[in-house]
């Protein structure tokens, strides 16, 4: 009966996370990712009952059949999606909460050849855009969000964005505002950091400005100061404004 529970439980998540899914025939047969960690949910049962052997070749079935990697050591909660599936790859020692949102192309690997804990902990309700790569021992906060082709080699605090290589933080969302974050409108960090500046430069600059004008003093060239500051503001302005102001980026 439980599993029948949690099998319940991941369609209804699948309908609930993907809006492509249209019918129950169609996630039954059509979704990868939901049928790897069913088959992952076997393997697992074998394996803490010391049937490694048949464990890891439900495991090898279940990537031959999927294109998706699951450790059956692996330790997974309830309602886990992986969207699409292809190239994920979750290691043995890895460890994930309930309600989490998982893309193509992630990778949960270690670092170490010692045999203990060496690889990553997600918490609850994180979502792993497409192509992270998250290596090590490392504990992934509850409610983070972690932009697609980042990689992840340090701790990423709760209810807190990463993204890049190296990924980077961003902090101090509500709830709310994480519900409306999707893949591709994260946060940039580094991004943040040049508005930032530029916010600061533009203040010194009608200072300046200012003080000019009470001298007497006429500024030159300061159409190609302001060329400059557009072309800057638009490869670092990527996102829509109307959200970046409404998130207090």
């Amino acid at each position: 009966m439980k599993f029948y529970r949690m099998m319940k439980e991941d369609v209804s998540t699948v309908f609930k996370k993907d809006p492509a899914a249209r019918g129950l025939i169609e996630v039954l047969t059509c979704y990868p990712g939901l049928h790897a960690v069913w088959m992952y949910r076997v393997a697992h049962f074998l394996w803490q009952r010391n049937w490694t052997l048949c464990a890891r070749m439900i495991s090898h079935f279940a990537r031959f059949l999927t294109n998706i990697e699951i450790h059956p050591g692996a330790v997974i909660g309830r309602r886990f999606f992986i969207d699409h599936g292809a190239g994920v790859v979750i290691g043995e020692t890895s460890e994930i909460g309930d309600d989490v949102l998982m893309y193509h192309g992630v990778s949960l690997g270690g670092v170490t050849l010692q045999k203990k804990k060496r690889h990553p902990t997600i918490g609850n309700n994180v979502m792993i855009g497409a192509g992270t790569i998250v290596l090590g021992p490392i504990n992934i906060g509850d409610g983070a969000r972690i932009g697609a082709a980042s990689l992840v080699i340090k701790d990423v605090p709760e209810c807190a964005v990463a993204i890049g290589v190296p990924a980077r933080l961003g902090m101090g969302f509500s709830g709310k505002e994480l519900q409306e974050i999707t893949e591709n409108r994260l946060p940039d960090p580094i991004a943040d950091a040049f508005k930032f500046m530029g916010r600061q430069l533009e203040t010194i600059e009608n200072r300046l400005a200012g003080m000019e004008k009470t001298q007497g003093i006429s500024m030159e060239d300061k159409g190609n100061l302001e060329d400059n500051k557009r072309e800057i503001q638009r490869i670092f302005s990527p996102f829509n404004e109307e959200f970046i102001h409404g998130s207090g980026i």
